[in-house]
C-alpha cells in the first residue's frame, strides 16, 4: 500500500508530473496573531463609553421603492451586488437625525466646539449578520469617501469577503457634505428617497465642521439598544472600529486628534491610505495602512512615516500596491456603471488613459484583512500587533522609491506577488484624472519569466515560501487562501492570453469550466474539491495549450503555487 496519503494518491497527474505534492508538505505555522500574541482569559471590555455624544433618531430599515438598477433610484445608492443572503448576512439603509456640534480642528490638539445645535439628517448604510451566531460582536464604521463627489466606501469593496467570513457588521456613514449635497450626491442621485436630508442647515453651513459629531452620532445609534436599532435584533457590539481610506482617513486623523478625546465613542482607529501626523498622548489604537503609491505620492507625508510605532500606533506599508488598486476598481466598477454610468478609470475594457497599464495587482487587501484582525485582538486582549519594515526611499522631496533593476520597490510588507513577480507592479503611474493614485502593473516578458522560473516548480516553491512566511509574520490572515483574489488572477491571465490571440476561446472555455467551481469551493473553505478542480485546470491546460509552451506555463505557475497553498491550507485545517 501507498504510503502517499489519500489525496497525492489521487491527486490530478500534473501534480505528480511537476512533483509539486512535495510542495504540501512544508509546515504552516500559526501566525503570530493566532498563537502568540492572544493571551488567554476574557476579552477587556470596551472604555468607548460616548457618554457625551447625543443620541440620534434613527429611522428605518428605508424601504426600496424600486428594484436595484432601475432608473428611478427607488434604492440605496451603491446598493451591494454581493448575495449576502447566501452567507446569512442582510443590507439595511437607516436614516438619522438630531442637533449636531460643530467643531475646529486644531492639528494634533483637541478640537473646540464653535457652535451647537444644528439639525441635521443624513443616513447610514448596515451589512450586518442576520443572527448572534454569526456575529462576532465588532463593527467596522466606514467613514465615506467623497473624493468623487458621491459616497463611495472603499474599504467594504476592498475586505468585504473577510469582514463576512470573520462575522464583523460594517456600517457606512454619510457624514459629509459631498456626499449629499454635490451635483452628483446623494440627494441629486435620487430626490425622492434622499431629498430630505440635509447636513448643511439648509446651506448656510459651508464646511464639514458638522462632519465630527454627526459621525459620532452614527456610531453611538449603532452602540445604543433604545429605539430603532440599526443592528436590529443582534447583540450590542463589543466593539466599534473606525475605518477610512485617502480623504476620509484624513478626515478620521483630525477626528482621532481632536474628536475622540471628548466623544470617546470608538474603539479603534485604521487609517487607510493616508492619514496625518497623530498625537501620541490617548489610549486608544490606531493602525494606519499604506501602499507604496501612498509614499510615493506623498499624500502620507513623510512626518506623519517618522512617526514611530508605540503601544498605541502600528503603521504597515505593501511595497508594489497602489492607492487605487485592482481589487477596489473591478469591485467597485460594476457598481458605479449601475448607479453613475460610467466606469472608473482602468476598469477591465475601458480605454487606458495613464502612461502604463493602471491599477497595481498586489492583494494590499489581504493584509488590510490582517490589519482588522490585528486590531480587534489589540483592543478585545491588549493584543500588539507585529510590527513592519518602511519601504526603501532614495528621497524625500519629492518622495522616491527605492528599486530594485526590474523596477520594484525595495523595503515593507513583501507580497508574494510582489516579491516573486510574474507582473512589475508599482504604485506609482502618469496620465490625466487619477492617474497618480492608480499604479500599474505590467506583465514580464516570457523571456523575463523564463529567467527567473526556469521550471515551474521553482514558482511554486517561491510563492508558497513567502506566503507562508507572510502568514506567520501577521502579515496575512489565516485563512487567506479563501480570498478570491487567487482566482480572480487566474481569471485575467486566461482572459488576457486570449485577447493576445495565444489561448483560443474554446481553451479558455474547457479552463474555466473547472476554475470557476474551483473558486467556488476554495472561497467556501472546501479546499480539497478545490485542489482536485484546479489539477483539472492544470491537466487541460497541458492537454490544449500545445502551441505556446509559454502561455501553457503561465497558466500552470499560478495554478500549481494556489494547489499548493491550498494543500498547506487542508493540512493546518485538520
Amino acid at each position: 500500500m501507498s504510503v502517499l496519503p489519500a489525496f497525492r494518491r489521487n491527486a490530478p497527474r500534473f501534480l505528480l508530473a511537476l512533483g509539486l505534492t512535495g510542495a504540501l508538505t512544508v509546515p504552516l505555522a500559526p501566525s503570530v496573531a493566532a498563537a502568540d500574541r492572544i493571551p488567554p482569559g476574557v476579552p477587556h471590555p470596551s472604555t468607548a463609553t460616548g457618554a457625551s455624544v447625543a443620541a440620534p433618531l434613527v429611522a428605518g430599515p428605508i424601504a426600496n421603492t424600486s428594484a436595484v438598477g432601475h432608473p428611478s433610484h427607488g434604492y440605496p445608492f451603491l446598493a451591494t451586488d454581493v448575495d449576502l443572503a447566501a452567507v446569512g448576512y442582510v443590507e439595511q439603509e437607516f436614516f438619522i437625525s438630531g442637533t449636531a456640534t460643530r467643531y475646529a480642528t486644531r492639528g494634533t490638539d483637541t478640537a473646540v466646539v464653535t457652535s451647537t445645535d444644528h439639525p441635521y439628517a443624513t443616513r447610514i448604510m448596515v451589512r450586518r449578520p442576520v443572527s448572534d451566531a454569526k456575529f462576532n460582536g465588532v463593527v467596522i464604521a466606514e467613514w465615506n469617501n467623497v473624493s468623487n463627489q458621491w459616497d463611495q466606501e472603499v474599504d467594504w469593496f476592498q475586505s468585504h469577503e473577510h469582514l463576512i467570513r470573520q462575522g464583523y457588521a460594517w456600517v457606512g456613514v454619510s457624514a459629509q457634505r459631498a456626499g449629499l449635497h454635490s451635483p452628483t450626491g446623494l440627494k441629486a442621485w435620487s430626490p425622492a428617497r434622499y431629498g430630505a436630508l440635509d447636513v448643511t442647515v439648509g446651506g448656510t453651513v459651508t464646511d464639514d465642521s458638522l462632519s465630527y459629531d454627526i459621525f459620532s452620532q452614527a456610531v453611538k445609534a449603532v452602540r445604543s439598544r433604545t429605539g430603532v436599532s440599526p443592528l436590529g435584533k443582534l447583540s450590542s457590539p463589543r466593539y466599534v472600529i473606525a475605518t477610512g481610506h485617502s480623504q476620509s482617513a484624513g478626515r478620521l486623523a483630525n477626528y482621532y486628534n481632536g474628536i475622540q478625546p471628548l466623544a470617546n465613542v470608538i474603539d479603534a482607529v485604521v487609517l487607510h491610505g493616508g492619514g496625518g501626523i497623530l498625537r501620541t498622548d490617548l489610549t486608544t489604537p490606531v493602525f494606519r495602512i499604506n501602499s507604496e503609491g501612498d509614499v510615493a505620492s506623498g499624500i502620507l507625508s513623510a512626518a506623519a512615516r517618522a512617526q514611530a510605532d508605540s503601544p498605541v500606533l502600528r503603521s504597515w506599508e505593501v511595497a508594489g500596491a497602489s492607492h487605487g488598486d485592482w481589487k477596489l476598481i473591478t469591485d467597485y466598477g460594476p457598481l458605479r456603471k449601475r448607479d453613475i454610468g460610467s466606469y472608473p478609470g482602468g476598469y477591465p475594457g475601458e480605454p487606458q488613459t495613464c502612461a502604463l497599464p493602471s491599477l497595481s495587482r498586489v492583494p494590499q487587501h489581504m493584509v488590510q484583512n490582517a490589519v482588522y484582525d490585528h486590531t480587534v485582538n489589540w483592543v478585545a486582549y491588549g493584543a500588539q500587533p507585529p510590527t513592519a519594515p518602511k519601504i526603501q526611499m532614495t528621497g524625500t522631496t519629492p518622495p522616491a522609491v527605492a528599486r530594485d533593476d526590474l523596477g520594484l520597490a525595495l523595503g515593507g510588507i513583501r507580497l508574494a506577488q510582489h516579491e516573486v513577480p510574474l507582473r512589475i507592479n508599482s504604485g506609482s503611474n502618469t496620465g490625466p484624472g487619477f492617474c497618480f493614485l492608480d499604479g500599474s502593473s505590467v506583465r514580464l516578458t516570457d523571456a523575463q519569466l523564463a529567467a527567473l522560473y526556469p521550471t515551474v516548480e521553482s514558482y511554486v516553491d517561491e510563492t508558497v515560501a513567502v506566503t507562508l512566511a507572510n502568514v506567520r509574520a501577521g502579515y496575512l490572515p489565516e485563512g487567506t487562501t479563501r480570498d478570491p483574489a487567487w482566482y480572480s488572477d487566474i481569471h485575467h491571465l486566461i482572459a488576457e492570453h486570449v485577447a493576445a490571440g495565444r489561448i483560443t476561446e474554446q481553451v479558455a472555455a474547457r479552463l474555466e469550466v473547472h476554475l470557476r467551481p474551483a473558486e467556488r469551493a476554495g472561497t467556501a473553505g472546501h479546499m480539497r474539491p478545490a485542489i482536485v478542480l484546479l489539477g483539472h485546470v492544470a491537466d487541460q491546460a497541458e492537454r490544449s495549450i500545445t502551441g505556446d509552451p509559454a502561455a501553457r506555463d503561465a497558466v500552470l505557475r499560478e495554478t500549481a503555487a494556489l494547489v499548493a497553498l491550498l494543500g498547506e491550507a487542508e493540512r493546518m485545517a485538520r
